[in-house]
């Protein structure tokens, strides 16, 4: 089993799971992040450190969000690793109120 990032970290893309990614299985794209399921080791630690609860297990992702399984794992082919945290974008708080973001995620 993999952990899966999903639409609540569209445009929010908070970074606080990065620094506690024992494998750098993170990879960034322009507003959002996703995790590399051939690098992921399941250990969790990304789970509590998302503050928007963005990452689920891959048996536990959302029925609405199970697209992006296997959205995870096509961007993590393509993005490059991110392996430090950064300051995460100055409207992040307004979009992690928001739901049905799907159509502005940026490839």
């Amino acid at each position: 089993m993999t952990y899966v990032v999903t639409e609540t970290c569209i445009k929010c893309k908070y970074t606080d799971c990065v620094d506690v990614c024992p494998v750098d299985c993170f990879r960034e794209g322009p507003n959002f992040l996703v995790i590399d399921p051939d690098e992921c080791i399941d250990c969790t630690l990304c789970v509590a450190e998302c503050p928007v609860e963005a990452i689920f297990a891959e048996d536990d992702v959302p029925e609405n969000q199970r697209a992006f399984t296997a959205l995870n794992a096509e961007l993590a082919k393509v993005w490059k690793p991110i392996i430090e945290r950064k300051p995460a974008p100055p409207d992040a708080d307004e979009w992690a109120k928001k739901t049905d973001k799907r159509d502005l995620l940026e490839r």
